[in-house]
């Protein structure tokens, strides 16, 4: 048991491991933009924040419910939290989909795409100190903040065309705390894993946090339209996208330190531009030396959390 324990660690802390496996899920994150907006258009006719908050809650409950049957069938017994772990579960859907997505949606609606995108960009930085300052994870180093600071410099940067830095509350601030709240969840999954398959926390707190959002979004009036195999196939594959990519984060998220594994999420929105640009109709103005440079800087705070000089 020791041994296999050893081997795990000795992959899931492998760097190009930790980098192949980051770099996935945000990839699918970011090929989340361009799916949603395709969903929205086939089955949120009427469009509204209820309606947006019932149709992620049903893709967040499907995509629980597929990660505990493929897990399940994966370790051929039905995957449950343990009774003890059972609030540590719900503190996580409180923060990941809850709190995180009901802000996301709500601030996303009072502010602009391109704002939006750089509020969410600082979800690395927020990680990393609420992990060295309030958790006491790891330490709080310069290279770790220059790292970060490269990072979303690079978030900036792709957006920075008709970019202006004016704030309203219930748009860019609730951004903010939806980035915040992202940040918490990605801290308490390193914490929680210690006690708990990261695994059976991502599927069980998908599946409560989406009844919840579904709940709010049924009780604010908020309908969705699924009638062609097309919206279905969306909502499928976000579902899918889902479970696959917080599965494999949380994974490396109870191997790896928060910083070093959270930094790569500056490369979602460089995947959503780029997949946004490819399917959708809609142009984002990107200029190509923006996004080179953003590609730039983004691969050097990566690689400065990474490298470690050898003895």
């Amino acid at each position: 048991m020791v041994t296999m324990e050893k081997t795990k660690n000795k992959i899931f802390t492998n760097p190009l491991f930790v980098a192949l496996v980051a770099v996935f899920c945000c990839a699918l994150w970011g090929s989340a933009t361009p799916f949603i907006k395709i969903g929205y258009s086939l089955m949120l006719p009427q469009g509204g924040v209820p309606s947006t908050m019932l149709f992620a809650g049903i893709r967040f409950t499907l995509a629980g419910i597929i990660t505990v049957i493929i897990y399940s069938i994966a370790r051929r017994k039905i995957l449950l939290p343990k009774k003890e772990n059972i609030g540590r579960v719900l503190t996580v859907s409180c923060f990941q989909t809850v709190i995180q997505y009901i802000f996301f949606y709500v601030g996303l609606a009072n502010t602009s795409g391109v704002k939006g995108t750089v509020a969410s960009g600082s979800s690395a930085f927020f990680a990393l100190l609420i992990a060295a300052i309030l958790f006491r994870q790891e330490k709080l180093t310069l290279k770790k903040i220059v790292a970060c600071i490269l990072g979303f410099a690079g978030i900036v940067l792709i957006n920075l065309n008709g970019l202006d830095f004016t704030m309203n509350f219930t748009g860019d601030c609730f951004v903010i705390f939806s980035t915040i709240s992202s940040a918490f969840s990605s801290v308490l999954i390193k914490k929680y894993s210690k006690y708990e398959d990261p695994v059976t926390i991502s599927g069980y707190q998908f599946i409560v946090g989406g009844l919840v959002m579904i709940a709010v979004g049924l009780a604010l009036g908020g309908s969705i339209s699924v009638t062609s195999v097309k919206a279905l196939s969306v909502l499928v594959y976000l579902a899918f996208l889902s479970a696959i990519a917080y599965s494999l984060w949380g994974i490396l998220l109870k191997y790896n330190a928060v910083s070093r594994v959270t930094v790569y999420s500056f490369m979602t929105p460089v995947f959503g531009v780029l997949l946004s640009n490819l399917m959708l109709s809609e142009q984002s103005n990107v200029a190509p030396i923006n996004l080179a440079l953003t590609l730039v800087l983004i691969c050097t705070g990566i690689i400065m959390l990474n490298y470690k000089k050898e003895a």
